[in-house]
């Protein structure tokens, strides 16, 4: 069983892929060729936002988002400790502090509840992560920053095609950002990203930043760097487009087929009505999870956990003095448990998942429980 089946992926876009790519291979633009406008419109289009810029990873993407913004020295951007390193690298890469926000147990994501005691003149830009495939609670965030005049960068590298209260991810703050790294819903053949604004001096920066700075060639309007998307990986895109919105419904089927086997006997994440999630991941909680992994492992099942240390517990990162500042992030990260989920799992397969995983919750459960030791659930702050 393959944890993320992207062979699987190929082989039913196999033609189309093939066809992109020999496109371009016939035309022999590698670097800003015709595909690049092509999937900027499309993505565009997709997600509602005047403009989308390409770039060269979804880090890339978060890191020119905030290079437009001006962001640098001197400055905070509050987010979320619970997510792979890439947002607060970016913030940091840039001379600025990364403020750290405690998570909603519930789901994960930021706590907006927690937000605005952070906020100090030196804030810039609320940083929030789509965690899973599910959105943040965008608007909440939205109202806080606007109270205090401040950006909202989303970061929906895990979360493009998902919807909102009728908007969808990428479109949902100042910039969105978003990665094509080939495990994710919508993914190339190597690193890729985008971001998204419906501001046009933001785009215009993005442009000129994306390409070393130019406003025109051999003229430079502003520091940038080399973070153009190539030409290669946005045909391959191009041609995963065509499928996407069939995977996310089997994505969905394949997610609601876990809820329906697992319900009320291992403990899930919640999802907001108000929001449809894409399934990055499809994560639960268990407690003594090495316990869980070795017996699932035996079984012949691939498991992951996303992410197992909080970023303001990452020896770069400790220094920053956040210490005990999100006990509900340092639960999750001993909790969490992603499980095998691609659009062309089956329900067989799924049931054969959810029979090992709910035998081995109750083997550890009962193993912990006879050596006395109890386990620390993840509560909010």
């Amino acid at each position: 069983m393959e944890f993320i089946d992207l062979k699987s992926q190929y082989q039913a876009a196999r033609a189309t892929i093939d066809a992109r790519i020999h496109a371009v291979l016939e035309h022999g633009q590698y670097i800003m060729g015709p595909e690049v406008a092509e999937l900027e419109a499309r993505l565009a289009a997709y997600t509602g936002a005047r403009h989308c810029v390409t770039v060269a990873s979804g880090t890339e993407a978060l890191l020119i988002a905030l290079m437009a913004l001006g962001i640098g020295p001197g400055d905070e951007v509050i987010t979320t400790p619970f997510t792979f390193i890439a947002p607060t690298e970016a913030i940091a890469l840039l001379g600025a502090t990364p403020v750290f926000v405690d998570v909603d147990p519930a789901t994960c994501n930021l706590d907006p509840a927690l937000v605005e005691a952070r906020i100090t003149p030196r804030t810039r830009a609320i940083l929030p992560v789509s965690l899973y495939g599910l959105p943040a609670d965008m608007d909440e965030i939205g109202a806080i920053a606007a109270r205090h005049g401040l950006a909202i960068v989303e970061d929906g590298a895990q979360s493009f095609g998902a919807g909102y209260r009728g908007r969808r991810s990428g479109n949902l703050s100042t910039i969105g950002c978003t990665s094509f790294f080939p495990s994710k819903p919508l993914g190339c053949y190597g690193d890729g990203g985008a971001l998204f604004t419906s501001d046009d001096d933001l785009a215009r920066a993005a442009r000129e930043i994306r390409v070393h700075g130019q406003s025109r060639r051999y003229v430079h309007t502003r520091i940038g760097v080399g973070g153009r998307m190539d030409t290669l990986q946005c045909a391959v895109v191009l041609a995963k487009l065509d499928l996407f919105d069939w995977e996310l419904a089997q994505r969905r089927r394949a997610a609601a087929t876990y809820d329906a086997l697992l319900a009320g006997r291992v403990r899930l994440l919640a999802r907001p009505g108000d929001r449809d999630g894409v399934f990055a991941q499809y994560t639960v909680l268990v407690d003594e999870r090495d316990a869980v992994q070795r017996a699932l492992q035996a079984a012949g099942i691939p498991t992951a956990v996303h992410y197992p240390v909080p970023i303001h517990m990452q020896p770069a990162y400790v220094h920053l003095g956040a210490g005990d500042s999100c006990p509900v992030a340092r639960a999750l990260a001993g909790q969490v448990l992603s499980l095998p989920l691609s659009p062309y799992l089956t329900d067989e397969d799924i049931g054969t998942v959810c029979a090992a995983l709910v035998g081995a919750v109750g083997e550890a459960g009962a193993s912990a429980q006879r050596s006395g030791h109890a386990p620390a659930r993840a509560t909010a702050a």
